[in-house]
């Protein structure tokens, strides 16, 4: 049992390393906020751009696949084209080796007066523990918090250290003797670094296992190179592996890239070493040195840099085998564009809120074009009817719903990592934008099935109704325009103008009704026409409602105190006599009342 008991303590400082380097990684994410998107952006198709730029995201985040699932995240939301994605990767493998470097301040040795004694990882893990527990709790600001959980994340991280390496000393002989059966063979070396890998899904985790073994019982050289190759190709496939899920094709190139390049920087690696070895390049004074925890984090450094450096002019051959093994899925040409919209939803990027927000307003702005597409064509149907228009109607619908839909859940699974208040705010402006734009295209629908109902009836409107109902869908026709453009430009002046003309399309609808009355008593239309009259009027009067909902909306994302008492601000504005507003509803309603004949 006391075997046992050292495993589980062994495997506690593990979990203890492992929620630290999240920890830490999350709170260096969350404070840069948009930068990261800003310099994603940046990026060209310069792959040292994008190689020194992989390196230094790492380096802050602590993983490489963090770096990696994010680079994904980016190609499919489209800030990012698959071959500058490239650079990004293989720096991504270079940076990774900086957390290797930091795990060695395990090996500081000074006297208690000597500047370096601070620097030691038993008195630096707590002091950052300390500081940062007390920014958490009792300060305030969000850029306070972050760093807390930095600190936090570092001091837990190195506790998680110090608690290994006093596990490993408990049982140094069966561990150097686990590592020295590899001497003779680095196959099997090299096997149990891609499995352990594999299984704890973090090569930072492994090297620091390597390093914390190396710092209490010492490993070689030849014990230990073909693990630590077989380490980074393990981190490339579980990389690949979470990568891929749900991906598109552009996506899973990205991580096939980082398996491409990773199996030529394992061959590389083994065949300089086994030539270095064959040629007496790498005597014996090398080959069996003993390395402590600086050394192997030297050893990692250098497995993942000069490879790196040897070929990276060599990532456009990586590109084409990539593209040779992914080949894209042919889609419907109608339906492409909303398809590449619905995939910008990357799961990958919810961590970051402003990013993500951003993905889905660009998915909303589509909705909005979908919305306003279905709109014209319900119209169409009334005064041109064509059987395909409408099933065409109905698969634009049922998209709008897979729309608004992944947009909602997309939006939720953000909240968890909403820090910033104006992230909280773009959140809650984004549902009910979305909720408008799936309820315009709801009420699209149900003039198609009126207009199908009639048909199924033989029934048909007046020529004087039909002017109307034409005189009805121009004015809600512009308001639609006008709610598009405020909307896509986030423009509160263009917000403004909505209003009033809302208030002369109410207006028009009881002028309509009354007319339509009229008609009825005179027996010049049937009852069963005069209710479907009666429905489409009311759903182009909904229509029109949902842009003026929205307008006030994109009105309260700019002005706070607007936002929350949007009835209260559509009273006021029905009952201020402002003069920009009384000479809007004028011009609207000289323009459509004008029409009515």
């Amino acid at each position: 049992m006391d075997i046992f008991y050292k495993v589980i303590a062994l495997l506690g400082g593990l979990s203890m390393f492992l929620y630290g380097m999240r920890m830490m990684g999350d709170g260096l994410k969350q404070s840069s906020g948009g930068a990261m998107k800003t310099l994603m952006q940046k990026v060209t198709s310069n792959p040292a751009l994008g190689f020194v730029f992989g390196m230094l995201v790492t380096a802050m985040i602590q993983s490489s696949t963090a770096t990696i699932v994010l680079t994904v995240g980016l190609v499919g939301a489209g800030f990012l084209e698959f071959r500058q994605s490239i650079g990004i990767v293989l720096g991504a493998n270079v940076g990774t080796a900086i957390t290797a470097q930091v795990i060695r301040l395990m090996d500081v040795s000074a006297g208690d007066t000597s500047l370096l004694y601070f620097f030691k990882a038993d008195n630096l893990a707590p002091l950052a523990l300390c500081i940062g527990i007390v920014m958490i709790m009792f300060l305030k600001g969000t850029n306070t918090t972050n760093t807390g959980y930095i600190l936090v994340g570092f001091g837990i991280l190195f506790m998680g250290l110090i608690y290994m390496s006093s596990s490993v000393g408990e049982f140094s002989d069966e561990l150097s003797g686990f590592l020295t059966m590899f001497e003779d063979n680095y196959f099997f070396g090299f096997l149990s670094g891609v499995v352990v890998t594999g299984i704890i899904q973090s090569s930072s985790a492994v090297v620091g296992i390597i390093q914390t073994i190396a710092s209490s019982v010492g490993v070689t050289f030849c014990g230990v190179f073909a693990v630590i190759i077989g380490v980074n190709i393990g981190d490339c496939l579980t990389t690949f592996l979470v990568s891929r899920i749900g991906a598109s094709p552009k996506q899973v190139r990205v991580a096939m890239i980082h398996v491409i390049y990773n199996v030529f920087a394992a061959a590389l690696l083994s065949l300089v070493i086994a030539c270095g070895r064959a040629f007496g390049l790498i005597g014996d004074n090398i080959w069996n040195m003993t390395l402590d925890s600086g050394g192997v984090a030297n050893v990692h450094g250098m497995f993942r840099l000069i490879p790196a450096v040897v070929l990276l002019p060599f990532s456009g051959l990586f590109a084409k085998i990539s593209e040779e093994l992914v080949k894209d899925v042919p889609l419907d040409e109608e339906d492409i564009l909303i398809e590449e919209n619905l995939k910008e939803l990357d799961p990958r990027l919810v961590t970051n809120p402003t990013l993500a927000l951003s993905q889905t307003a660009h998915l909303i702005s589509h909705m909005a074009e979908v919305a306003v597409h279905n709109y014209h064509a319900c119209v169409d149907q009334i005064f041109k009817y064509d059987e395909k228009r409408t099933t065409r109607i109905n698969q634009r619908e049922d998209l709008l719903d897979r729309m608004a839909d992944a947009s909602n859940q997309y939006i939720v699974d953000v909240s968890p990592h909403v820090i910033l208040e104006r992230d909280s705010q773009i959140q809650g402006f984004q549902i009910r934008a979305l909720t408008c734009f799936e309820r315009i295209g709801d009420y699209a629908i149900n003039i198609t099935k009126d207009i199908e109902n009639m048909r199924e009836r033989e029934e048909t409107f007046t020529d004087t109704a039909m002017k109307d109902l034409k005189v009805m869908s121009d004015a809600v026709e512009k308001i639609l325009k006008e709610t598009r453009t405020a909307f896509k430009r986030n423009d509160p002046e263009a917000a403004r103008e909505i209003e009033p003309l809302e208030e002369v399309i109410d207006e028009l609808v009881d002028a309509l009704k009354a007319r339509h009355v009229r008609r009825v008593t005179d027996n010049v239309c049937g009852v069963y026409s005069s209710i479907l009259f009666e429905n489409i009027l009311q759903n182009l009067e909904r229509v029109s409602d949902q842009c003026s909902d929205l307008a006030v909306y994109i009105l309260g994302l700019s002005n706070p105190e607007i936002a929350g008492k949007e009835h209260e601000y559509i009273h006021f504005v029905h009952h201020a006599n402002d003069a920009r507003y009384m000479e809007v509803f004028r011009i609207n309603h000289e323009k459509y009342f004008g029409k009515l004949v």
